[in-house]
């Protein structure tokens, strides 16, 4: 039952429409309507004090006894924001339903900056109708009656107090207790038992497709964070068998798609406002459905075509969940030397905890498009989606939707054969320059529009330092120029630590010669850069060379990279094309180089470092004032003794030995002194007799 109403207005002509329709109908329901205006106060000073706050109640008095008759009641507040003033009232009077105008709810731009309307219907814990006061008179009807798309379900019209319970689907990332990790850890025991895994690192050839496979199916059904520890188990050829980790490289997650409701709810909750204010239409049927998002295409207000993509309700929760888990089966493996020395378990869980909270939050992709996009500037032949950054927030991403043909169906031309050149030496320039690339570039991840590639989601990303970009732009260079020992010294310079002591590196190089032969001389359709790069892992393994694990997943990018520009144009050496790279570099390093801002600068740069070296240095011989260079070794007292004593005796021992030969060259002399004999030998005597005793007294 409807006893109290209450109805906003703003004195307009539109917000009127609004007083009429709910005068009427608290006359059908015979209910107490109550007449709110909300004034800013900074409008009452402007207008004058007291005089201005009695005239204005006044005249809401008269319009409210001339529309709502005996039933209307006239209430006046001053608040700088009329919607929460207006949700403030409705608590403080008790009120069942509000009524308020629908003035800027198809004006997008001012919707987003805080329509009343909306603010009102998402805050308010009573029942709520935003009339239509676009129509004339009394006729006034609530907005959603005159929508007429079929089965279009009426947006709450009336929102009770229950319906603001499900907008709190969105998950704080709390730690799971103790109950839900053992409840998960016996589900995941379930699930592998169920598949037959007991051992799926072993690497005996029996059955180990069928173990790889079984693997797999449990990782996808154990949902996003073990689909996602699947994706890092597949760039490491150091760790897997090679079966699984070419099972797991195809490693897809299959979960059902969310209802039109589910989505709705969290656009909902995220745009904080109704989705048709902000969608003129959304697709029904997904794009696409994962473990941790779902996207749909949809059209903005203006017409604007879009794809949406929605985070799953309950994606955080499990994630947070499976985190706890295997951050606790880390713990116990970190102490586990069978563990340590296969693989750095922490570590990994440390990685896939930050790939994941990372993609948890949209807004990390959209900051890596836009990266990318600056990354592939001078590349006229592509790009990356724009990010509508109004809309897009930490669960909802809103992108422009590319209107083209998959990859593969590029027509063929001129434009093709350049996109194919550019993509390759693109990533180059991603990997070796940027130090930032696109990790997922499958053809399904890559489209053909106006004669341009679009790189497509950006969820997966990989960053290289500059230590590794170095060291891998000299590997493919001595690729190049079939350089083995060089090669082998690059595979050297990118190990992330030095090789074992009976490293035989004559025997590391004759693999890679091999290696080396069999892929220089073929062509671009027939050379693999993911398989060669794992190839060489695979060498480096064998001889107990430790490269950075990033490697795999560059090798992955690499090779998927490549099946798509293989597929524009087979005719591309890809070392060549590293070739051009690389003195484009060189030439815009030199450029750089003879910038005479940028020579000034490193100039004053070495000016101001000579000038130190050399203050210390004067102040290390002296010749400055200030401290010199002073060295103190703690503990070596003895040391300096034994240093000092040695000195001295080397010192009188030469004097004897000079005084001993003087006595000898003296003596035998025909026209020498006889008191220069005596002399030197008593001095010869003397010295050796002192330095005799100096080495027995010391014993």
């Amino acid at each position: 039952m409807i006893s109290r109403m209450l109805v906003a207005t703003d004195r307009s002509d539109t917000a009127s429409r609004a007083v009429q329709w709910a005068a009427e109908m608290s006359g059908a329901c015979a209910a107490d309507l109550l007449v709110l205006q909300v004034v800013a106060p900074e409008h009452l000073t402007a207008q004058g004090g007291d005089s201005t706050t009695q005239a204005a109640a006044d005249d809401l008095a008269t319009f409210t006894r001339q529309v709502c008759g005996e039933r209307g009641r006239p209430l006046l507040v001053y608040d700088s924001d009329p919607a929460d003033a207006i949700v403030r009232v409705c608590e403080q009077e008790r009120v069942d339903l509000v009524v308020v105008g629908n003035v800027g709810m198809r004006d997008r731009t001012e919707f987003l900056l805080g329509s009343v309307p909306n603010r009102v219907s998402h805050n308010a814990r009573c029942s709520v109708v935003i009339v239509n006061t676009a129509l004339n008179g009394a006729g006034a009807a609530p907005r959603k009656a005159a929508r007429d798309g079929a089965g279009a379900a009426p947006r709450k019209a009336a929102r009770d107090g229950a319906g603001a319970a499900p907008r709190k689907i969105a998950q704080d990332g709390a730690e799971p207790s103790e109950a839900q990790l053992l409840g998960r850890a016996a589900h995941v025991a379930q699930v592998f038992a169920r598949y037959g895994l007991r051992d799926v690192l072993h690497r005996t050839p029996d059955d180990a497709a069928g173990r790889a496979r079984a693997f797999r199916g449990a990782l996808e059904e154990l949902g996003p964070t073990f689909a996602k520890l699947g994706q890092i188990l597949s760039t490491r050829p150091d760790l897997l068998p090679a079966a699984v980790v070419a099972e797991l490289a195809d490693l897809q997650d299959h979960v059902a798609p969310l209802t039109e409701a589910e989505v709705v709810a969290v656009m909902e909750t995220e745009l904080k406002v109704p989705w048709e204010d902000v969608f003129e239409s959304i697709e029904p049927d997904p794009l696409a459905s994962g473990t941790i998002a779902q996207v749909h295409r949809a059209t903005l207000v203006g017409g604007e075509r879009v794809v949406v993509k929605v985070q799953r309700p309950t994606a955080e929760t499990e994630i947070t969940e499976d985190l706890g888990l295997l951050r606790r089966f880390a713990e116990k493996a970190a102490n586990r030397p069978a563990f340590q020395q296969v693989v750095d378990v922490p570590a990994v869980i440390d990685h896939l905890s930050s790939s994941l909270v990372r993609e948890l939050d949209f807004r990390h992709e959209a900051a890596s498009i836009e990266r990318m996009r600056e990354v592939l500037a001078p590349f006229g032949r592509l790009s990356v989606p724009d990010v509508n950054t109004d809309l897009s927030t930490r669960r909802l991403l809103v992108l422009q939707e590319i209107q083209g043909t998959p990859l593969l169906e590029a027509p063929e031309g001129e434009a093709r054969r350049e996109a194919a050149r550019q993509l390759v030496e693109a990533y180059y320039q991603q990997v070796l320059a940027a130090g930032f690339f696109h990790a997922d570039p499958h053809p399904g991840n890559l489209m053909w529009w106006n004669d341009t590639i679009y790189l497509l989601d950006l969820g997966m990303v990989g960053e290289v330092d500059a230590g590794l970009r170095e060291s891998l732009l000299l590997l493919l260079l001595a690729f190049w120029r079939e350089d083995t020992s060089f090669l082998a010294e690059a595979m050297l310079g990118l190990a992330t630590g030095p090789p074992p002591a009976d490293f035989d590196q004559d025997a590391f190089a004759d693999e890679l010669a091999s290696l080396m032969a069999t892929y220089r001389h073929v062509s671009l359709k027939e050379l693999r850069l993911g398989p060669l790069l794992q190839q060489l892992t695979e060498i480096s393994v064998r001889h107990r060379v430790r490269l950075p694990s990033s490697l795999a997943l560059i090798g992955k990018a690499f090779g998927q990279m490549q099946l798509a520009a293989a597929e524009l144009d087979p005719s591309i050496d890809p070392f060549s094309v590293a070739g051009s790279f690389y003195l484009r570099q060189l030439a815009g390093s030199m450029r750089a180089a003879v910038n005479p801002a940028q020579l000034f600068y490193e100039g004053q740069k070495l000016r101001a470092r000579a000038t130190r070296l050399l203050e210390g240095l004067e102040r290390t011989l002296g010749v400055r004032g200030g401290t010199g260079l002073q060295v103190d070794f703690s503990g070596a007292r003895e040391l300096t003794a034994a240093i000092g004593d040695a000195g001295r005796r080397i010192a009188v021992g030469l004097a004897a030995a000079t005084a001993i030969v003087g006595t000898a060259v003296t003596a035998s002399a025909a026209h020498s002194a006889a008191w220069a004999t005596a002399v030197f030998g008593t001095a010869a005597v003397l010295l050796t007799g002192g330095l005799l005793i100096d080495v027995f007294r010391r014993r």
